[in-house]
């Protein structure tokens, strides 16, 4: 059987162990990015194909005639036509749970920086600004104790309850969201209730119809004034355009975002502007230890044992 991974750039494999991969199949093609325009030639022979964000749409599943699995290298399946697979009997499998600590640090990471503005700090003395100082101290930004304040999570599932773990370790008090799918769930807070009491919002719900652009005007307005966003998650939870607009007008105090609605984001993007006060954007790199990412490549080495153990 032939393999062929389209998107390794994605995962930095020359720092991960990949003998296991290289096991489950007799032929691996291995390439660091795939264009649209490539993909058709490249799944021809395989079998067996591992993506994580090139698409595969109807038109390249049904022109591969010898594919038989589909590996999604993260958890999302949105850049696969699942009905499309599924007519053709072809497995897709993802991987779950793999981010562990990865994201919550990174989470509590933009958090810090929220709070103490470490990094404007960290700016103004290569800058000089400390050795101009008349004193022996800088105080340009506010900083924020997280002890006694309010942390309300939207989304919780293994990543939000371990940033919840993490938060409660600083003395904050943790609000978590009642869920999106209508259950009732003992101990959560109505969303209007926790956007009026949370100091800090962060989000680790997945991205769906009844989540789409859930942070627009109405949800910022509803929080606090003084009050931080966090999204680990999903770019396309937050209506860019309005953050952009509450931050400006200070309707929140700050936001720190690992994720953006197109990435990577072009020039033009409305969060890339420069005036816009007390916002920190991240490459999507929460999730990108070299252990999460091990874990992630395991995951994908499993599923293919397992499916070919079921033939």
């Amino acid at each position: 059987m032939r393999g062929v991974f389209l998107d390794t750039l994605t995962m930095k494999l020359e720092e991960l162990d990949t003998s296991a991969l290289d096991q489950t199949l007799a032929h691996w093609d291995f390439y660091d990015t795939t264009t649209p325009e490539q993909t058709a030639a490249r799944i021809a022979d395989a079998d067996v194909v591992i993506t994580n964000k090139v698409v595969l749409d109807r038109a390249l599943i049904e022109s591969a005639p010898k594919l038989k699995l589909i590996c999604v290298c993260a958890t999302g399946t949105n850049n696969i036509d699942l009905d499309a697979a599924a007519a053709k009997n072809i497995p897709v499998k993802n991987v779950a749970g793999y981010t562990g600590m990865s994201l919550a640090q990174h989470t509590i990471a933009l958090l810090l920086a929220l709070a103490t503005h470490w990094n404007r700090y960290a700016e103004d003395v290569k800058q000089g600004r400390w050795s101009q100082s008349p004193v022996f101290c800088r105080l340009d930004y506010p900083v924020m104790e997280l002890d006694g304040k309010t942390l309300g999570i939207i989304g919780y599932g293994d990543l939000g309850q371990k940033v919840a773990h993490l938060a409660e370790a600083f003395g904050m008090r943790v609000l978590v969201a009642e869920s999106f799918s209508g259950a009732h769930k003992a101990g959560r807070t109505p969303l209007s209730q926790l956007l009026a009491q949370a100091d800090v919002i962060s989000l680790h719900c997945p991205l769906t119809e009844e989540t789409d652009k859930l942070v627009d005007g109405a949800f910022l307005t509803a929080m606090q004034p003084g009050a931080l966003l966090i999204n680990t998650a999903r770019g396309g939870l937050v209506d860019e355009a309005a953050l952009a607009s509450a931050l400006k007008s200070g309707d929140i105090a700050g936001a720190a975002l690992d994720v953006l609605s197109v990435e990577p984001p072009p020039a033009d993007h409305p969060l890339l502007a420069t005036d816009i006060p007390n916002l920190i954007i991240t490459p999507h790199n929460a999730w990108i230890s070299r252990e999460s990412r091990q874990r992630l490549l395991d995951g994908v080495v499993k599923n293919i044992r397992d499916w070919r153990a079921s033939l």
